[in-house]
């Protein structure tokens, strides 16, 4: 399936975390938004959770991502009491301390800061905007793809037309479109033109920027870096490990209590996404063994009798640690956006921004 489109003006207007480690609280009517970054390490999700759960905060939201060594996370939080945002600043400031020194974990020479933000913004699009910040695209030799797995990214100059034409090819998934071009609005790019193809469970994408100015791409350093931006942008997502589903009656503490036991049976979450509605909880983990190795049915067996074997499922094979296999990736990619008269501007991302 081929499609073609123009696009005019994709506005960067995006605002970046600038620290290694941090911790953001923002406001809104009904929850706290709490945004972390930092150095991932086995039982961090388990950690940060029990530090809320002893601050007396419920976690109604959550999703977390887990990159080449590093993490982000942006958790919407209530008061365990009241149900209600938290607003009172000292407990706003206790609370961000206590995180920050779980982030830094036992390296205390590492510097820890503190971003406060009124503004509203789409979870998916800030976890690309905090990795982005974070750095998560220099590869440390940690948490990568083999290049059996890694997309193909290409980026050339079109002299003639001054434009960079950069060729993205790699698994077809749900949202790959939406990464892509978030990540190159934030980078300062604006997309004129583009190719999306997909065939049976492959992508091909091609982009023709310019930077803000109008200019190319202007140097190899400068492609080298784009070309590393959208792989991590396309890898964030490329979930390794056994998935595991947990639906359940809501509580608070549940996501302090679920990570704990993952963590005491030697599993780490590498993304997870929480949600809440109507006093239920709705839970999906990516986890695998700490060590490294395969997830051991015996393990999942163990945890599954602790929780509950209703309440928690195992999807794919809990012998090997893999990504899971995705679904109708045509549909997912294309069938939300193309249904807005205003995709050809690219308002869903401007919105976000």
């Amino acid at each position: 399936m081929l499609f073609w489109f123009g696009l005019q003006s994709l506005g960067p207007e995006s605002c970046f975390m600038p620290s290694i480690r941090s911790v953001g609280v923002k406001q809104s009517m009904d929850h706290t938004a709490i945004e972390l970054t930092g150095s991932d390490r086995p039982g961090l999700l388990s950690e940060v959770s029990a530090v809320l759960r002893h601050l007396k905060c419920n976690v109604v939201n959550a999703e977390v991502w887990t990159h080449n060594t590093r993490a982000a996370a942006v958790m919407q939080v209530t008061d365990e009491e009241t149900e209600t945002a938290i607003t009172d600043p000292e407990r706003l400031s206790r609370i961000k301390s206590l995180l920050c020194n779980v982030l830094k974990g036992s390296n205390k020479s590492s510097l820890a800061k503190t971003v406060v933000s009124h503004s509203v913004t789409h979870t998916e699009r800030r976890l690309h905007q905090m990795m982005f910040a974070d750095r998560d695209y220099e590869r440390t030799g940690g948490d990568v793809l083999d290049d059996r797995q890694r997309p193909n990214v290409d980026v050339v100059n079109w002299h003639d037309k001054d434009y960079s034409v950069v060729t993205i090819r790699c698994k077809d998934r749900p949202k790959l479109l939406f990464d892509t071009v978030c990540t190159l609005t934030d980078m300062d790019y604006v997309v004129f033109h583009a190719n999306i193809d997909t065939l049976g469970p492959d992508s091909y994408q091609e982009y023709y920027i310019r930077h803000l100015d109008g200019s190319p791409v202007k140097s190899d350093a400068e492609r080298q870096r784009v070309t590393q931006c959208l792989e991590a942008a396309i890898e964030r997502r490329v979930s390794e490990g056994l998935k595991l589903e947990l639906c359940t009656t809501d509580r608070v503490g549940l996501l302090s209590d679920v990570t704990r036991i993952f963590r005491e049976n030697s599993l780490t979450v590498t993304r997870a996404e929480v949600t809440t509605k109507a006093g239920k909880a709705v839970n999906t983990f990516y986890v695998r063994d700490a060590s490294g190795y395969p997830v051991d049915v015996k393990t999942i067996d163990s945890i599954r009798q602790v929780l509950g074997q209703t309440i928690l499922k195992v999807k794919g094979n809990p012998d090997h640690s893999k990504p899971v296999s995705q679904e109708s990736p045509t549909r997912f990619l294309f069938g939300g956006l193309f249904k807005s008269k205003s995709f050809v501007n690219f308002s869903l991302v401007r919105s976000y921004s």
